[in-house]
This record gives structure tokens, C-alpha cells and sequence, in this order.
């Protein structure tokens, strides 16, 4: 199976799973299931505000904020994974997160590899001397 190497199929998969997730995190938060520890208002800051602060970059295309937004995106596996083994009733709402998830980490990886190779950008390679020394 051979994946896209452009980062057009990425980018919507990184939009579609993204926004997705964005938008199903605040209805878990206040209409599926709601947490009976945290008061509304604490439950949206926590679960909402970190999907917030690379949304611009996401929606304009930045290749820089797809890739730490991953950052962002482990949160969501760690609740999604950690919330599966102890609300066992209801498989199905953080089975959904890692879904989105997973796409959202999947095409915003891809998409800051293909996207930045497109237009010129990444690390340059360091030629490295003895003992790890940078060569003169």
C-alpha cells in the first residue's frame, strides 16, 4: 500500500481529525458525559484550551505548528488510552478521541514533512568531528 507523499492528502487529514477532535472533546465534555469530579468551566480549560492554541496555525497551514502540535496531541492519547481502561462502560467516547487523534498526529506529521520539504525548510545536517566535535 503506497501512502500520498504531498502534503495536500495531509493536510485535509490533519483538518478532518483535528477539528473533529476540537469539536468532540466539547461535546464529551458537556453533553455526552460530562465529569463529575470537574466543574464545567474547569473541564473546558483543561480539555479544550490546549486543542486552542495551535488552531491558527493549523487552519493557515504552517508546517512549523503541525509539527508541535503533536506535542499537544500526546495529551489526548494519554487521556484517551488512560480513560479506556478505567470508564470501561463507555469504550466507544475515548475509543472515538484516539481515533481523531491518531489522524490528526498521522496527517500533521506527514504534512510538516512533505509541506516543508516543499518549500525548502528543515534542520541543516551538522558534519560532526572527532568526539563529536562540529569538523572546523
Amino acid at each position: 500500500m503506497n501512502l500520498p507523499t504531498h502534503s495536500g492528502f495531509y493536510r485535509k487529514l490533519t483538518l478532518i481529525s483535528y477539528l473533529s477532535l476540537l469539536i468532540f472533546v466539547v461535546l464529551w465534555q458537556t453533553l455526552l458525559a460530562p465529569s463529575e469530579q470537574l466543574s464545567l468551566p474547569l473541564a473546558l480549560v483543561m480539555f479544550v484550551l490546549p486543542l486552542l492554541l495551535p488552531l491558527r496555525g493549523i487552519l493557515t497551514g504552517n508546517p512549523y505548528t503541525h509539527a508541535w502540535a503533536n506535542f499537544i496531541l500526546m495529551l489526548y492519547f494519554l487521556h484517551g488510552f488512560t480513560t479506556i481502561y478505567t470508564m470501561w462502560d463507555r469504550w466507544y467516547l475515548p475509543l472515538t478521541e484516539l481515533i481523531f487523534t491518531t489522524g490528526a498526529f498521522f496527517g500533521a506529521t506527514y504534512y510538516a514533512r512533505y509541506r516543508g520539504r516543499e518549500l525548502g525548510l528543515g534542520l541543516k545536517k551538522q558534519t560532526v568531528g572527532n568526539a563529536g566535535k562540529a569538523a572546523d
